[in-house]
């Protein structure tokens, strides 16, 4: 008994459905989205200039949320008020 119920589950393994699809659609999106020229950017400050741009924005002009909760990078908090 304990054998064949076994030999189930490990069959149930090998035949489970696919994953992701066929890959004939491989980079459909991507080759369908139209291209879009890189823009210029100002140039990020280096060395000391950088570390003291990154002590300004973690601890100098630290954004609150609600509840006192420091807001990430990516967040639209502080654009909201």
């Amino acid at each position: 008994f304990f054998f064949s119920a076994y030999q189930q589950v490990s069959t149930n393994f090998i035949t489970m459905g696919k994953v992701h699809g066929s890959l004939a659609r491989a980079g459909k999106v991507k080759g369908q989205t139209p291209k879009v020229e890189a823009q210029e950017k100002k140039k990020q400050p280096r060395g000391r200039a950088k570390k003291r741009m990154q002590y300004n924005r973690r601890y100098v002009n630290v954004v609150t949320g609600m509840g006192g909760k420091r807001v990430g990078p990516n967040s639209n908090a502080d654009k909201m008020k």
